[in-house]
């Protein structure tokens, strides 16, 4: 925690900061308007992730618009001096992977992209958190993200479950009965 008040978010240091072509151009492109840089391109770290086709690569991205964001990603990371891991690279993949292959993902840590499947890396032993565009250029500029503490939630389960019914049927009962913060 780098700065705590009462009444306003938590101010949390960033470890490591994944970046992927879908996300990221609009968060250059205000780091560009705003006249700023990226605070710690050491520890940043892209990949072309979402738009890179899954056979053939030795052909070009059919969709133009994929190549567009493919060629974006690549020449952001190039002016803002952060490494990245393009179509052509061994270590390209899908970024909720490739961190942790890569070992850049480590226990401790507190871990952003702005990719829902983020919080994997908590299977690792890291703080991690899925965040929007917006997060994206606010971190890339101060390698800081804004998070109000999560409140707690407790349920009890008594007695014995039938034949058949397992943890995952309780959780689906509780989602059911107590909703979701978002979509289903």
């Amino acid at each position: 925690v780098v700065r705590r008040a009462q009444g306003e978010p938590d101010l949390l240091y960033i470890d490591l900061h994944l970046v992927h072509e879908v996300t990221s151009p609009q968060a250059f492109d205000g780091l560009r308007a705003s006249g700023r840089t990226v605070r710690r391109p050491d520890l940043t770290l892209a990949t072309t992730d979402h738009s890179v086709p899954t056979t053939d690569w030795s052909l070009p991205i059919a969709d133009p618009v994929a190549a567009r964001q493919v060629a974006q990603l690549e020449a952001n990371c190039a002016e803002f001096g952060i490494v990245c891991h393009g179509r052509n690279s061994p270590g390209q993949g899908v970024i909720h992977v490739m961190g942790p292959e890569s070992g850049a993902t480590q226990p401790g840590m507190t871990v952003v992209c702005g990719d829902s499947h983020t919080a994997t890396h908590g299977a690792f032993g890291a703080l991690a958190f899925g965040i929007g565009t917006s997060e994206v250029m606010n971190v890339l500029a101060t390698q800081c993200l804004l998070q109000n503490k999560p409140q707690t939630y407790r349920v009890e389960v008594t007695g014995s479950l039938k034949a058949g019914v397992s943890a995952k049927d309780l959780i689906l009962a509780f989602i059911a009965r107590i909703g979701t913060g978002g979509g289903t």
